[in-house]
């Protein structure tokens, strides 16, 4: 396990901000009243799936790959990935000239995995799930003298996906609620260090799925909890232990952790897509199966739903849309 690192600031969400400027997208947060009218509040979505990669992720790889050392930057880096952070750190490298090889588990999203090497990753499987392809990913690094970057233990991944909660806060500024999708908590991160230092209300809330709840878990526990499995079709929600970094800033300032089922994140697919006409993935749509669950709390109130991407395979988008509203 790695070492606890010094969580990001304020300011270097704001030092981001502009190192990124250039090579990603500021995405729009919009108000869809047919949403809205199903929700029973005022159904703010940010739209992360309208990002260059398609996902959120993309904002924290540019920023660190931009940052790097001479020294890393010569190495290269290696990653474990379902498929966007493995996107976000193969688009970067081809921005700086990095070269990245890139972990990813037996039967990943095959269009995830096209997507990773038309970026230029380098692609090797190995393991059967996420937690499986990590062993294996540090094994390399440690073997070829890779940087291995995590997915979430890095301060300089956090203040780059932070930077869609300053584009929140910009353009509402005093939400209630704000719904996050939770892998390993890069993105609730980000968002709570800008929620802090504007020192707002708003209740964040972090979203899993009923399968793969080790960090849930952990955050209501008190301690470290691992899973055997995470077995979801939700593949950015498919971590079996937490990470030690966004633990440490999740329980300074998450206010509640909800865990959603797989009918759920379908649901709230079909949802999506009949209300917005935007396409989710199944992490994308955990923010609003969560704010589903606690429809009750929230009528009437300002909801933000991060929409974390866009990138679900053909044939789970052919099923899930297939299928009969309820």
């Amino acid at each position: 396990m790695l070492p606890v690192m010094e969580p990001p600031t304020f300011d270097d969400v704001l030092a981001a901000r502009e190192t990124i400027a250039p090579h990603v997208h500021r995405t729009p947060l919009l108000l869809h009243p047919l949403l809205a009218a199903r929700l029973g509040a005022e159904a703010w979505v940010k739209h992360e799936n309208h990002q260059v990669t398609g996902a959120f992720k993309v904002r924290g790889g540019v920023n660190l790959v931009a940052t790097l050392s001479d020294d890393e930057r010569r190495r290269g880096l290696i990653c474990v990935t379902r498929g966007n952070h493995g996107q976000s750190l193969a688009y970067a490298g081809r921005r700086f000239g990095v070269r990245v090889v890139i972990v990813v588990p037996e039967g990943n999203n095959p269009e995830k995995n096209a997507a990773m090497e038309a970026y230029g990753g380098e692609l090797i499987v190995r393991g059967r799930d996420f937690n499986d392809a990590m062993a294996a990913a540090e094994d390399t690094a440690a073997e070829h003298g890779c940087r291995y970057v995590h997915s979430a233990n890095e301060p300089a991944l956090i203040a780059g996906v932070g930077t869609y909660g300053l584009e929140i806060f910009d353009d509402l500024p005093e939400p209630d609620y704000i719904f996050v999708p939770v892998g390993l908590g890069s993105g609730i991160c980000g968002v709570c260090t800008v929620a802090e230092h504007y020192q707002s209300r708003a209740k964040i809330i972090g979203v899993q799925t009923e399968r793969a709840p080790a960090v849930t878990e952990t955050f209501r526990q008190g301690r470290p909890v691992r899973t055997v499995t995470a077995d979801t079709f939700a593949d950015g929600l498919a971590t079996r232990a937490p990470a030690e970094l966004t633990m440490a800033i999740m329980r300074r300032r998450v206010d509640d952790m909800v865990l959603v089922s797989e009918e759920d994140l379908t649901a709230a697919v079909r949802t999506l897509w009949q209300t917005t006409h935007n396409l989710a993935e199944g992490a994308g749509a955990a923010a609003l199966a969560a704010a589903n669950q606690l429809s009750a709390q929230i009528a009437g109130k300002k909801v933000v739903l991060v929409l974390s991407g866009g990138n679900l395979d053909t044939p789970s988008a052919g099923a899930i849309l297939s299928r009969s509203t309820e």
